[in-house]
C-alpha cells in the first residue's frame, strides 16, 4: 500500500499563475489491485473549479492527462471538496510511484489550470 499526497498551488502552474488558490490531495494507492483512492480539497480559487484531474510529467513540466478528466458537477465554490477512484495500469502506476504525476485544477478565470499539485507516493 502507498500513501498518496500533494499539496497545489498557483507558482507550480506551467507557466506559473498568480492568485492565491491552494489544494491538497491524500490518497491511498493499493498496488494488489491497482485502485488509487483519493480526495482533494481546495481553498481560494477565483471560482469554483470546472475541469480537474492527473496529469504525468515532472515538476515543472507540461504533462499529459491520465485517464479521463474529474467529474466534478457543477455549482462549486472557490473552497471545496472530491473524492474518486482509478484503476491503475501498471506503467501508471510505475510513473506515480517515481513522482512524475501532478494533479490540477482550472476555473473560469483560469480554464487551462489555476493549481498544480506534484504527488508523491510512499510505500507504508
Amino acid at each position: 500500500m502507498y500513501t498518496i499526497s500533494g499539496n497545489a498551488n498557483g507558482a507550480q502552474m506551467v507557466p506559473s499563475v498568480t492568485g492565491n488558490g491552494t489544494g491538497k490531495i491524500t490518497g491511498t494507492y493499493n498496488p494488489n489491485n491497482g485502485t488509487l483512492t483519493y480526495t482533494t480539497t481546495w481553498d481560494s480559487l477565483s471560482g469554483g473549479p470546472t475541469s480537474g484531474g492527473f496529469y504525468n510529467g515532472a515538476s515543472g513540466v507540461a504533462g499529459t492527462a491520465v485517464g479521463t478528466p474529474w467529474a466534478m458537477g457543477s455549482n462549486l465554490t472557490g473552497t471545496g471538496s472530491f473524492s474518486g477512484t482509478m484503476n491503475l495500469t501498471p506503467a501508471q502506476a510505475q510513473d506515480l510511484k517515481n513522482g512524475n504525476w501532478y494533479y490540477s485544477m482550472g476555473t473560469a478565470t483560469n480554464p487551462g489550470g489555476e493549481i498544480r499539485g506534484q504527488m508523491t507516493a510512499t510505500q507504508q
